[in-house]
C-alpha cells in the first residue's frame, strides 16, 4: 500500500492505523522523494493499493502517471466524487456498494461533510419522505482539522493571530462550498441544497444536521417514519447506527460533537417535535475516521478482501 501525501492530516491517520498492521506493506518514499514525480510513479504503479491524500489538483496529476492495469486508487480528494467512472466509498451508501467498492479500481472517498449530510438525506429520498426537488437545507459545524495543517497552526499556534482565534465561526458563506454538488448527487437530489459549515475551537468531531418541516413534506410524515426509513437504511450496519427515541431524547440538550473522536462510527439522531411538525436529523462523527482516514481503510480493507472491521 502506497499513501501518496503521507505527511498531510489524513495521510497521517490513515498511515497510524496501518504502520502496526500485518500483512500490509507500506511503500515509504521519505521526505527527499515524495514530491519527485518519478519516485511517485514507480510507487503508484507497484502499490497494490494507493490511497490518494493530495490537494484536488494534485491527484487529478497523479492519475495519469498510473500505467498499470492492476494498479487500484483510492482518491480522497474531491477530485472524482461525482465522475460516473469512480465508484463512491461509502459502503453503507447504498445497497450493494459494499461489492462495489470490492471489486473497483478506482474508489472515491467522501468529503467529511458530504458523508453526514448523504447519510441522512439519500435514504429519505430513496425511501419517498423526501421529494428529489425539496429546498433542503444543511447545517454543520467541524472540528478544525478538517482544513489541514494551515488551519490547525492557526488555532494551535499562540504565536499566530487571526480571525481563527476565535471559537466559533461560519464560512462558505459564498454558498459554493466544494462539497456541495457531491452532497446533491450522491443523495440523489435535483435540487441543490443550502449548506452552511462552520469551524468550532476543538480539533476533532463533526455534527451535521438537517432540519425539517415535516409538515411541508408529501403526507406530513411523523419523526417515527423518519427514524424508521433511516433505521431500515443501516439495518445490520457495524459503523452507522440511528439510534431510538429514548436515546436522542436523552441528548435534547446537550450533543456532543467529540463524543465519536478515534472511531469510525456514525450515529444519526431524529430529534423532533410532533406538535409544531418539525424535526432535526443529525449524524455524529469524527471528520478525522468516518468522515475521512477510517472511510478510506474501510474501503481498502473491502478492496484487500479482508474483514472490513480490519484496524478500526
Amino acid at each position: 500500500v502506497f499513501i501518496d501525501g503521507e505527511a498531510g492530516t489524513t495521510g497521517l491517520q490513515i498511515l497510524a492505523r496501518l504502520k502496526s498492521r500485518s500483512g500490509i506493506e507500506l511503500i515509504h518514499l521519505g521526505n527527499n522523494l515524495r514530491k519527485e514525480t518519478s519516485a511517485r510513479a514507480e510507487a503508484l504503479n507497484t502499490a497494490d493499493v494507493s490511497i490518494l491524500c493530495l490537494p484536488e489538483e494534485a491527484s487529478r496529476e497523479a492519475i495519469p502517471l498510473i500505467e498499470n492495469p492492476s494498479a487500484r486508487v483510492i482518491d480522497a480528494s474531491i477530485a472524482y466524487r461525482t465522475d460516473p467512472d469512480w465508484t463512491f466509498g461509502f459502503p453503507e451508501w447504498a445497497p450493494g456498494q459494499r461489492e462495489k467498492i470490492a471489486a473497483a479500481n478506482r474508489v472515491t472517498n467522501p468529503g467529511c461533510y458530504a458523508c453526514g449530510s448523504i447519510a441522512i438525506l439519500y435514504p429519505l429520498v430513496r425511501a419517498g419522505l423526501l421529494p428529489v426537488d425539496h429546498p433542503t437545507t444543511i447545517n454543520a459545524i467541524s472540528g478544525y482539522s478538517g482544513g489541514g495543517k494551515q488551519l490547525i497552526a492557526s488555532f494551535e499556534d499562540s504565536q499566530l493571530t487571526s480571525k481563527t482565534r476565535s471559537n466559533f465561526y461560519l464560512y462558505g458563506l459564498g454558498l459554493e462550498h466544494k462539497h456541495t454538488e457531491e452532497i446533491r448527487v450522491h443523495s440523489g437530489l435535483n435540487a441543490r441544497p443550502l449548506f452552511v459549515p462552520s469551524v468550532g475551537h476543538f480539533a476533532q468531531g463533526m455534527v451535521v444536521s438537517v432540519p425539517l418541516q415535516l409538515w411541508a413534506l408529501p403526507g406530513s410524515p411523523k419523526a417515527s417514519e423518519i427514524r424508521a426509513a433511516l433505521g431500515d437504511h443501516y439495518s445490520g450496519q457495524r459503523f452507522v447506527k440511528v439510534e431510538s427515541s429514548e436515546q436522542s431524547e436523552a441528548l435534547v440538550a446537550h450533543l456532543d460533537p467529540e463524543s465519536l473522536n478515534g472511531t469510525n462510527e456514525m450515529k444519526i439522531y431524529v430529534f423532533a417535535n410532533e406538535a409544531r411538525g418539525q424535526a432535526v436529523l443529525t449524524a455524529v462523527f469524527d471528520n478525522l475516521g468516518k468522515g475521512a482516514s477510517g472511510q478510506a481503510i474501510q474501503c481498502l480493507n473491502l478492496m484487500l478482501g479482508i474483514d472490513e472491521n480490519t484496524g478500526l
